[in-house]
């Protein structure tokens, strides 16, 4: 053992100065999920533009003038750029945020987009692929209509822009503060409450904008510094025009800038942003960006990049490694710090704060990120978990309840549940250091008694499931409230708690009275204890008007992650499960109502949306975990690629990506607050995890192939191993697991140990 110990000291040594040389950043495509490549394919809903890890800034093209679909407001399939602006959301499926809209062009002032090419008035352009580039922290592009070449970068709160000119007169820059989501969007409704802008100098405009939409009222600043003078400005208030004005304030809101001299150089415009004010806005610029060097500040984004990356060394195919680190890179945008760079952020009251660890993060899409990108950042990001953990933490103090969804430090009440819960009790089971635990448990709890929207405890108190014809969405609710209570149940176990314990752990019970043994499902009831007729297993439910979301009851049945012996029992025991497991994966009849959430189908899994993405690995607790290997491997090889529909459905702020990064390894956290990984079908001929304090943890893939995704034999440390999974602790310890592949399926698995539910 001590040789072995001596043997990792001196990989952890060749490793690191391996990862200060290797350019992880190579191995990352931006485009991939950015889009449709033909009328068949499905977009992630991703941008291409720079972002720096975990930043406020998003700086990226639109290409939509009013964007709604694809949500992160460019669609590969389109021809035109309406302009570049500096705030996107990565793979949600919901449209906000384009926060400050800039567009060069040359010729007359334009204040309305093109529809096409400059041949219809506008300042919109048309572009190619062929002259796009993009590359973690740096987008460019060139627009073909005034042959302008962009390019972008970014720091955490900041953007910079460079545009090369091609003509010798006069050329403009727009900048729209109106740009927005579509505005005629029924829900979530967008429009401007008030914006300004205002000269400074001649080198120098500041602006602001307060505007509703998905995340209610937000309020952003910018400040805008330019490399040479502009000439003239022109702001356009509503339908009037000021020539020369110093400052404007009005709900429709544009400037042009034009700039007459010095075209043969570039123009770089670095551009601060702030949810808080103007002077924040000029303090994050004053921190980040102090000078027009374009070019280091793409170096600086490069290095944090390679620095975050460098998390997971890789080696595979090249396919494999680009969309590995594209998966892995797409973890990495959100959530988002927005707190200036002196901690200053903006509560969910609307109040002026100071965060004491100088970050803020928001931007929570937990009903999709817990399931794995939330236990990925715990072994991969710790103390970025720390930082998202004690965010969550001021939401319930300031607001009452833990987020939900919560998009610029507001809380949109998207979708269900409150799984803020098992992100906090996991990171409580593994030991994250720097979060005041006794205060989070009092929040963990407090959210699971305090009713709010799509959470009416009251209800599930008093007819202990939640009537369909008084909450919609009864039976997703019911199911993912009974796991968050069985996380607050364990919580309040480990601390002493045990009354709460004892409650929790009961309520977390109740999804049994929404089973119905007669047909093997769970099924809304009304308040009356009905079943809601009539009842297809097959009908799709979006988010309201059915007692599913975003799926179907096959793709509900599975969500008792944990108790999966208990709830196998009340399928008629492990062979009834079994043969209702096959049933689900070879089922082709499609759900009769869907929306672009049911997508990306085997059988009735549906890889596109989170409810299946913990399926296939339940074949673990059969007698045929070979079908969980040959499942995954069928959804790695056949749902993932690196084109531009490379997810086959909404990304989700990192979810869809975590699933690959985890499966491609070779593992999965069925229950995602249990620490315990079930085994699928690893990918990768390698892969080092480096861990705190020193450590590695290696996972080795020998003969694995194109059809040899079945796992023959197993080490740990060199150890034969039997389980069919393996612990957080196993991996935080460092050492090295050695799968063994072949391309028959190892039919007698009954020596090998199933998933508990929880080990810590």
């Amino acid at each position: 053992m001590k040789y072995f110990f001596i043997v990792v000291a001196f990989l952890f040594s060749f490793l690191t100065k391996a990862q200060e040389t290797r350019d992880y950043c190579s191995f990352v495509n931006p485009f991939i999920g950015t889009g449709s490549v033909d009328s068949l394919s499905l977009s992630g809903s991703n941008f291409p533009g720079a972002v720096y890890p975990f930043g406020l800034v998003q700086l990226s093209p639109d290409t939509e003038d009013s964007p709604e679909d694809p949500c992160s407001g460019y669609d590969f399939a389109d021809s035109v750029i309406f302009g570049f602006s500096h705030t996107h959301l990565s793979g949600t499926g919901v449209a906000d945020l384009f926060d400050f809209l800039f567009m060069p062009y040359a010729g007359d002032v334009q204040w309305t987009a093109a529809s096409g090419s400059r041949e219809i008035n506008g300042y919109a352009s048309t572009y190619s692929h062929d002259t796009e580039k993009a590359k973690p922290g740096y987008y460019s592009v060139m627009l073909t209509d005034d042959n302008i070449r962009a390019e972008m970068t970014a720091t955490e709160h900041c953007g910079m822009h460079r545009y090369s000119f091609n003509n010798k007169g006069p050329v403009n820059l727009l900048i729209d503060l109106n740009h927005s989501l579509d505005k005629k969007r029924p829900y979530w409704s967008c429009r401007i409450l008030d914006a300004q802008v205002r000269v400074v100098d001649n080198h120098t405009i500041e602006g602001y904008r307060h505007i509703t939409g998905w995340a209610n009222t937000r309020l952003v600043y910018f400040r805008a510094e330019f490399s040479h003078p502009f000439s003239s400005q022109t702001i356009k208030a509503g339908h009037r025009e000021y020539k020369d004005a110093p400052v404007a304030n009005h709900t429709n809101l544009k400037m042009n800038l034009v700039f007459d001299n010095n075209n043969n150089e570039p123009l770089a415009i670095r551009v601060g942003l702030s949810s808080v004010s103007f002077e924040g806005a000029r303090k994050n610029l004053e921190a980040e960006i102090r000078d027009f060097n374009f070019d280091r500040v793409v170096s600086m984004a490069d290095k944090a990049w390679n620095k975050e990356l460098s998390v997971i060394d890789i080696a595979g195919r090249d396919k494999q490694m680009t969309i590995f680190y594209t998966s892995l890179y797409h973890c990495f945008i959100h959530p988002s710090n927005i707190a200036d760079v002196g901690g200053d952020y903006i509560n969910i009251n609307g109040e002026r704060r100071n965060a004491p660890d100088g970050k803020h993060y928001s931007t929570f899409s937990l009903w999709d990120t817990y399931r794995a990108a939330h236990p990925l950042y715990t072994i991969i990001q710790p103390d970025r978990t720390t930082g998202f953990i004690n965010s969550m933490l001021r939401q319930y103090k300031d607001y009452g309840y833990l987020p939900v969804w919560q998009l610029w430090g507001r809380e949109t009440n998207c979708m269900i549940g409150n799984h803020a819960i098992p992100v906090i009790v996991d990171a409580f089971f593994k030991g994250i250091p720097g979060i005041d635990y006794e205060a989070a448990y009092e929040a963990v709890k407090g959210s699971s008694l305090n009713p709010h929207d799509n959470a009416p405890y009251q209800l599930l108190d008093k007819y202990k499931y939640f009537p369909e014809d008084l909450q919609s969405q009864s039976v997703s609710i019911g199911l993912e409230i009974a796991f968050n209570d069985y996380c607050v149940a364990r919580m309040a176990g480990k601390l002493g708690r045990m009354e709460d314990a004892d409650f929790f752990m009961n309520r977390a019970g109740y999804y049994r009275n929404l089973f119905d043994p007669a047909i093997g499902f769970f099924r809304g009831r009304d308040s009356k204890g009905n079943w809601i007729e009539p009842f297809s297993p097959v009908r799709y439910g979006g988010n309201g008007g059915y007692p599913f979301t975003e799926g179907n009851a096959w793709q509900y049945l599975w969500y008792v992650p944990q108790d999966v012996p208990a709830f196998a029992e009340l399928l008629g025991g492990d062979e009834k499960f079994r043969q209702k497991l096959d049933e689900f994966f070879t089922l082709a009849a499609r759900p009769d109502d869907v929306n672009g959430n049911a997508s990306g189908f085997i059988g009735q899994y549906a890889h596109g949306n989170e409810p299946s993405h913990h399926i296939a690995y339940l074949y673990n607790y059969t007698d045929q975990p070979w079908k969980a290997q040959e499942y995954c491997h069928q959804i790695l090889n056949e749902l993932y690629n690196d084109t531009p529909s490379g997810y086959s459905g909404n990304e989700d702020c990192g979810q869809m990506s975590a699933w690959y990064v985890f499966s491609s390894m070779g593992f999965y956290p069925v229950n995602p607050a249990s620490g315990v990984y079930s085994f699928g079908s690893p990918q990768l001929k390698k892969a080092s995890i480096i861990l705190p304090k020193g450590k590695i943890f290696e996972v080795i893939t020998h003969d694995a192939g194109d059809h040899r995704c079945y796992i023959r034999k197993i080490l740990l440390n060199g150890i034969p191993y039997r389980k069919n999974y393996i612990t957080h602790k196993d991996i935080m310890n460092g050492g090295r697991i050695e799968f063994f592949m072949d391309s028959r399926p190892v039919r007698n698995a009954s020596g090998y140990e199933k998933p508990p539910a929880m080990v810590f």
